[in-house]
């Protein structure tokens, strides 16, 4: 996946723009990323980038990032921006075979795309409705370790009540499972 960025300010109206070449995703499935986020002020895209489902939505966020540090180098007010045109093209496609029954090969086409972004500097603030904000991965450790320590110092009543409580899980799951032995059909 190369990337390649292009800062084009005309004398009528300034706009950046980004490109991603060589992406291994077919275009039609980049697309459909691609024109959601058309039109949008770019703070709204990159909050709906950052949400959406697809796998496409990743390298389309990065792309868009790259864009608008594209639009503050060339003096854009990000403010004023929004994302005019999303065009993803063709790129060159990869052959490959999968052998079948009776010493026969099926084709299998891998897809690639070539995706231009260009940003536009509008004449009035674009009012975005989301604003997006950082993505933050929990660390498995620290579920483990969420539980108070002080439970260790309980009294005898708490630990007795507990037990009860587990004498009673064991009976439930004993009981759920007669249950299901016994109505299952006869074959």
């Amino acid at each position: 996946m190369k990337q390649s960025s292009r800062i084009i300010s005309p004398a009528s109206s300034k706009i950046a723009t980004a490109r991603l070449r060589h992406l291994r995703m077919a275009p039609r499935k980049v697309r459909l990323i691609g024109n959601i986020i058309k039109r949008m002020p770019v703070g709204e895209a990159e909050a709906q980038l950052l949400v959406h489902a697809r796998r496409a939505s990743d390298p389309m966020l990065k792309l868009l990032r790259s864009a608008i540090d594209n639009a503050k180098k060339s003096g854009l007010d990000i403010a004023k921006t929004i994302v005019k045109e999303v065009r993803t093209d063709k790129g060159p496609m990869l052959k490959r075979w999968m052998p079948r029954a009776q010493g026969r090969a099926t084709p299998i086409h891998k897809h690639t795309s070539h995706i231009s972004m260009i940003l536009q500097e509008t004449e009035q603030i674009v009012a975005t409705r989301f604003v997006p904000g950082k993505r933050v991965k929990k660390k498995e450790h620290e579920h483990e370790h969420e539980h108070d320590h002080s439970s260790k110092k309980q009294s005898s009543k708490d630990k007795e009540h507990r037990e009860d409580e587990v004498k009673t899980e064991v009976k439930t799951k004993d009981k759920g499972f007669s249950q299901k032995m016994f109505q299952r059909k006869s074959v």
